[in-house]
């Protein structure tokens, strides 16, 4: 019985436009480069304008406050008040903010009462004449639909549950007096647009998104408005699987991994990279084999169906995944130790629900050559020795079968 093939489906609402995948370009003028960190075994990229780029140019990682694309907003519901376009925030959803501002300033070695008086600055009502006169230098308060538009598309927004992060973590509003100057020598205070040359500080204290519509719980739609400064600032960041991180900076040359701010060559974020995955061989190799023949592979989404990648023609916001892959490690004479030994049962599972699904279920064989020592895995130069078998595994259904030979 041979494979179905299927011809990709198509998303029915399709909101952003089509942007062409990141260049390869052999001259460094004519090359992007972006920046990453490597932080708790996680690859971040944190610089707004490289996140934005990286993302649209290839679907390269996911925000990890969203749930694909990095476009995390405090809130999805925004009102026009007076003249102003303000998020809607609700009660308990404000008291838990200050929640993780008051953790955040004990966490940083305030007492008591100062934490205190702060969130009781912060929580105080604020009136449209102030919010007119601070509103265009709150730097991450825009509109989240006004960004969709500089960026070319209008991608609805995403309802985002509650986000559980570190309180250290977040971005403070510790100025909540328009009118007094911040004092220079406090260690509480930060200069809101650093150098972009300098190293970022890893926990910078910068102002705050600006400010929100307060309404009570469960009255979204009506209900009494007031106007208060918001209290922390969550920032988005896009992290990057470590097979997207070392494409980007082996095959496409554009990116740049910094541990404890020194950028790391290539064989030491290799090396790094084994370390940190012991079959990073293979999903590198697959990896690199599937984004060469122009399709985009996703790591994340794979986990729910049982697989290591989902395959996506142009991309996950244009059309459904076409192929759930598993990867699989060979020699010459296809032996040797599965990285997932499958049963027949364990199989025909997996192929049942990637039939149900509607995509098709590809095993994705990476063959060494038998002379290839371990030293030479060492080094991303052995890719050029390493060989890829891809397998459709179809589901044989009886039934079918038996009707197209009474066809006969």
């Amino acid at each position: 019985m041979h494979a179905e093939f299927r011809a990709p489906r198509r998303r029915a609402r399709v909101h952003e436009e089509f942007v062409a995948p990141l260049p390869v370009s052999r001259s460094p003028e004519e090359r992007s480069h972006f920046r990453a960190e490597l932080i708790n075994q996680h690859v971040l990229v944190c610089d707004p304008e490289h996140i934005q780029k990286i993302y649209n140019q290839g679907y390269f990682g996911k925000g990890v406050l969203s749930r694909a694309r990095p476009d995390h907003n405090i809130s999805d519901q925004w009102e026009q008040h007076q003249g102003l376009l303000l998020p809607i925030v609700s009660q308990s959803r404000y008291e838990e903010l200050l929640r993780w501002a008051g953790a955040s300033l004990s966490a940083q070695g305030l007492d008591e009462d100062a934490v205190n008086q702060t969130l009781l600055s912060l929580s105080q009502p604020v009136k449209m004449e102030d919010v007119r006169r601070e509103e265009p230098a709150a730097g991450g308060g825009a509109c989240p639909h006004r960004k969709r538009q500089r960026r070319g598309s209008e991608v609805g927004a995403e309802a985002k549950k509650s986000c559980r992060l570190d309180p250290p973590d977040l971005n403070l509003n510790l100025n909540p007096d328009p009118d007094s100057d911040p004092d220079p020598s406090s260690d509480l205070d930060s200069d809101p647009d650093p150098d972009p040359g300098s190293d970022p500080d890893p926990d910078p204290l910068v102002p705050g998104p600006g400010f929100v519509l307060l309404v009570p719980d469960g009255e979204v739609c009506g209900g009494v408005r007031e106007v208060r400064r918001t209290p922390v600032s969550v920032p988005e960041y896009l992290q990057l699987s470590l097979e997207e991180a070392f494409f980007l900076v082996y095959s496409l040359g554009c990116l740049s991994v910094y541990l404890n701010q020194e950028p790391l060559s290539v064989i030491q974020l290799w090396r790094k990279f084994r370390s940190l995955r012991p079959n990073f061989v293979c999903s590198f190799s697959a990896y690199q084999h599937c984004r060469s023949r122009g399709w985009v592979p996703k790591g994340g989404g794979g986990a729910k169906y049982g697989v290591d990648l989902m395959l996506y023609r142009k991309g996950p916001p244009f059309y459904h995944a076409s192929y759930s892959v598993v990867v699989e490690r060979a020699d010459d004479a296809f032996r040797g130790s599965a990285l997932r030994p499958f049963s027949w049962r364990s199989l025909a599972a997996l192929s049942r629900i990637t039939s149900n699904v509607s995509k098709e279920l590809m095993l994705c064989y990476i063959i060494f050559p038998a002379d290839q020592s371990e030293a030479e895995l060492d080094s991303p130069a052995c890719l050029s020795r390493l060989k890829v078998q891809e397998v459709i595994v179809s589901r044989w259904v009886s039934s079918k079968e038996r009707a197209e030979q009474e066809d006969f």
